[in-house]
C-alpha cells in the first residue's frame, strides 16, 4: 500500500511517500527500454520530512542531486539507494555553508535549479543556498536552455551582447543554433526591436535583387548552394561594416535568415517561372527551335515534349530531372529526334555532350554520330545550354564551348578544372 505524505504543486517534484510503513522519497527520472518512465524511491526520516515540508531550497537541492543517480541508474538498473540516502543530511540538515561545500564535491543537476529560479551567478560562484532564496515551485524549463547556450557559446569563446542577443531570439535562434530561422518581433524586447530592424534592414538592402535559383539536380525542392553562398557572403559583408560591434553568431544567423526566406521564395515559384525569371526560358523565335523533343534518363525513364503542349520545354525538361534525378541517375539526354540531334547532361562529372548525326541509318549501315563535350560551371550552366539547345539546336551551342571532340583531352581538362 502506497500513500502520499507531502507532495508540492508542481507534479515533478520529488513527492514524499508512506510504503509498508516507512517514509520514503519518491521521483521520476529517465526512461526504461521501452520508453516508459522509470520511478525511483529511497527512505528517508521525519526530520527530512519536516525540511523538505518547510524549505522548498533544500527540496530541490536534495532533487539535483538524486538527479545524477537516477541517469547512472539508466534504463535498467536499481537506483543506488545508499548514495541516495547519504545525500540527505548534508543537503537537507547542514548548516548552509556546509551544504555549499557539500556541493563542491558531489555532482548534481545545475539545470534542474535554474529552471526553478537560482540564481545563476550565484550557483557559479559555489553559493547554492544564496542561489535558492529566489526558487519558485514553478519550473520555466527554456530559462535553463537559454543558460546551456549561453555556456555552449561561452566555451567557444562567444559572448553575447543585448543586440547579439535580440537578434537571435528575433530569429528564433538562441537555443539551438541549427534552427531554420524565422522573424519572431514578438521575442525580442520592445526597447531593443528597432535597433534589431535597422540590423535586418541592412542585410535586406544588401540582398536585394540576388535570388538563390532552383537545382533540379538535388531534388524538387532543393535550391543552388551556390546562388546561397553568394547571398550569405554579401549579406554578412554588409552586416559587419554597418554593425561591426555584433558577433558572428548574430551576423550569421541575419545572413541565414536572408538565405532560408530566399530559397522559400525560390522552392514555391513555378518552374516556368524561375526559367522566365533567369533568361532561359525566353522565346527568341528561329526557325531552328524544338517543336518536338524527347527526354530520357539513365534508368530507361522516357518522356515526350510537343511544342503545343502546356508548358515550355525548358520548365518541362527540369521537372523531369527533379523528379527522376538520384545518386545512381545522373546522366539526361534531350533529343531532336526529327533534326538527328541531341544532348546529354552528367551531373556527376559537371560536364555535357552536344550529339549531331551525321548520316543517318539506312538498310546497308548504321548511323554515325559526331559527340563533342563541354564543361559545365554549376546548374546555371546547365540551364544555359538546355535554353540555348531548346531555342536553336547544337548549332546555338557553338558559343557556349569550347568544344572537344577526343575523349582523352576533354577527361584532362576536366581533371585540370577540379584540381583548381
Amino acid at each position: 500500500m502506497r500513500d502520499i505524505v507531502f507532495t508540492r504543486s508542481s507534479g515533478w517534484i520529488p513527492n514524499v511517500i508512506r510504503e509498508a510503513g516507512e517514509l520514503k522519497l519518491m521521483l521520476g527520472a529517465g526512461a526504461d527500454a521501452n520508453h516508459e518512465p522509470r520511478t525511483f524511491t529511497f527512505s528517508i526520516t521525519e526530520a527530512h520530512l519536516a525540511v523538505i515540508r518547510e524549505d522548498l531550497a533544500r527540496h530541490l537541492l536534495l532533487w539535483s542531486a538524486v538527479l545524477p543517480l537516477c541517469d547512472a541508474a539508466g534504463t535498467r538498473d536499481r537506483l543506488d539507494e545508499n548514495a541516495a540516502v547519504a545525500l540527505l543530511d548534508p543537503i537537507l540538515l547542514a548548516a548552509p555553508a556546509d551544504v555549499d561545500a557539500f556541493f563542491q564535491r558531489i555532482r548534481w543537476d545545475r539545470s534542474r535549479l535554474i529552471a526553478h529560479g537560482a540564481d545563476i551567478g550565484l550557483l557559479e560562484r559555489g553559493q547554492v543556498c544564496a542561489a535558492m532564496r529566489t526558487a519558485t515551485e514553478t519550473s520555466n524549463g527554456k530559462r535553463a536552455q537559454e543558460y546551456h547556450a549561453d555556456r555552449r557559446r561561452a566555451e567557444r569563446g562567444t559572448v553575447l551582447g543585448p543586440l547579439d542577443a535580440a537578434i537571435l531570439r528575433y530569429t528564433g535562434r538562441y537555443l539551438h543554433g541549427a534552427t531554420v530561422p524565422r522573424r519572431m518581433p514578438d521575442a525580442v524586447d520592445p526597447a531593443l526591436l528597432s535597433e534589431v530592424m535597422r540590423v535586418i534592414a541592412t542585410a535586406e538592402q544588401a540582398s536585394a535583387g540576388m535570388r538563390i535559383g532552383r537545382d533540379p539536380r538535388r531534388g524538387k525542392r532543393a535550391t543552388d548552394k551556390r546562388d546561397w553562398k553568394r547571398m550569405e557572403a554579401t549579406v554578412e559583408a554588409a552586416v559587419r561594416r554597418a554593425h561591426p560591434e555584433l558577433v558572428d553568431d548574430a551576423v550569421r544567423t541575419v545572413g541565414f535568415l536572408m538565405c532560408s526566406e530566399a530559397a522559400d521564395r525560390s522552392r514555391n515559384t513555378p518552374m516556368e517561372e524561375v526559367e522566365e525569371a533567369t533568361g532561359h526560358g525566353a522565346d527568341f523565335g528561329g526557325s531552328a527551335r524544338k517543336t518536338a523533343l524527347t527526354f530520357t534518363d539513365d534508368k530507361g525513364a522516357e518522356k515526350k515534349w510537343l511544342q503545343d503542349g502546356p508548358r515550355a520545354a525548358a520548365a518541362e525538361f527540369w521537372e523531369f530531372v527533379a523528379d527522376r534525378s538520384a545518386a545512381d541517375n545522373e546522366v539526361f539526354t534531350i533529343e531532336d529526334e526529327a533534326m538527328g540531334e541531341g544532348i546529354q547532361l552528367h551531373f556527376y562529372a559537371d560536364s555535357l555532350a552536344r550529339i549531331t548525326t551525321l548520316r543517318k541509318v539506312n538498310g546497308r549501315s548504321e548511323p554515325e554520330y559526331r559527340v563533342e563535350y563541354s564543361l559545365v560551371d554549376g546548374i546555371d550552366g546547365y540551364r544555359n545550354l538546355v535554353g540555348a539547345f531548346v531555342r536553336g539546336g547544337c548549332a546555338a551551342l557553338e558559343q557556349h564551348g569550347p568544344w572537344m571532340t577526343d575523349v582523352a583531352e576533354f577527361e584532362r581538362a576536366r581533371q585540370r578544372r577540379n584540381a583548381r
